[in-house]
C-alpha cells in the first residue's frame, strides 16, 4: 500500500538533500564564497568562517555557539562543520577532526586519567555519545560536514557522513608516544581517537569517503585593496558624520 497522507510536524520533513549526495549548487555556492573571501583579502578559512559559508550554501543557520554538537542547521538536519588544511586535498585519504573537549574529570570525577586508561577512554566516548544524543533531541538527522582545503592553490574537497555513536567496548585504549590516550578498534586495530589529558581535546580519525566531492577555482583571484573596494560603492568620507557630543 502507498504511504498514507498524515498530519505531521517538521520532524518528518525531508532533509535538504540525501546524506552524502552533496548537490552541485552547494559546491558552486561554497566555491563562490571562497572566491569572495580571496577578493576581499581573507587569506584562508577557519572553522567559524566555513560555518558561515556552509550555512549560506545550504540555506541554513550558523549558530553563534553550537547546539550540542551542531554548528549549522537546515530544517530537520544538523551538521557539525569542520575544515582541515592539507597540501593536496585531492589525494588526502585520512584526516583528523578535533571534536570538542571531553573531560572525564568534570563528568565522572576521574582525576587521574592514566590510572585506568580503558575506563578513561570509555568515559571520553560516553561523553561524546551523550552530546550526540542531546543533539538528536533537537534534530532528526545529524551529519558531519568536512572541507579539506588548500586555499592558496584553490583546491577543495567537501564530504559528509552520518554522525556516529561509539560503543566503548569496541575500542582499546593505549598511551601513545606523546603521552596522549589513543583509542583503536579492537576488531581491526585501526586507530580512531586521540584524547589529550592536558586540555581534554578529543580527536576523531576519519577516512575520506568515495562520495566526497572535489572542486577547484580555475582562475587566479586578484585581491582588491580597501580603496578599490570602497571605490566600487562610490564611497565618500561624507558618509561619515561626526557628532558634537553624546
Amino acid at each position: 500500500m502507498e504511504e498514507p497522507r498524515l498530519r505531521r510536524g517538521s520532524y518528518h520533513h525531508k532533509p535538504r538533500y540525501p546524506l552524502g549526495e552533496i548537490p552541485d549548487d552547494v559546491l558552486r555556492a561554497v566555491g563562490r564564497l571562497m572566491v569572495y573571501r580571496a577578493v576581499v583579502g581573507v587569506g584562508d578559512v577557519s572553522g567559524d568562517g566555513f560555518g558561515d559559508i556552509f550555512a549560506e550554501a545550504v540555506g541554513g543557520t550558523h549558530f553563534a555557539s553550537p547546539v550540542g554538537v551542531v554548528d549549522v542547521a537546515c530544517g530537520v538536519t544538523g551538521w557539525s562543520v569542520k575544515t582541515v588544511k592539507k597540501p593536496d586535498p585531492f589525494t588526502t585519504r585520512t584526516i583528523r577532526l578535533v571534536s570538542g573537549r571531553n573531560s572525564p574529570d568534570y563528568s565522572y570525577g576521574i582525576s587521574d586519567p592514566r590510572d585506568d586508561i580503558q575506563k578513561t577512554g570509555s568515559a571520553v566516548l560516553t561523553i561524546w555519545n551523550q552530546r550526540v544524543q542531546d543533539s538528536l533531541s533537537e534534530f532528526h538527522e545529524l551529519r558531519t560536514a568536512v572541507l579539506v582545503r588548500n586555499f592558496e592553490d584553490r583546491k577543495f574537497v567537501l564530504f559528509e557522513h552520518e554522525m556516529e555513536l561509539f560503543l566503548p567496548d569496541d575500542y582499546l585504549w593505549t598511551v601513545n608516544a606523546r603521552g596522549n590516550l589513543e583509542g583503536s578498534e579492537t576488531a581491526t586495530n585501526r586507530s580512531r581517537f586521540v584524547w589529550q589529558p592536558h586540555g581534554s581535546q578529543f580527536t576523531i580519525r576519519e577516512n575520506v569517503p568515495g562520495t566526497a566531492r572535489a572542486f577547484y577555482v580555475a582562475r587566479t583571484v586578484e585581491t582588491l585593496d580597501t580603496a578599490d573596494l570602497l571605490g566600487l560603492i562610490d564611497y565618500s568620507d561624507e558618509w561619515i558624520k561626526l557628532k558634537e557630543s553624546l
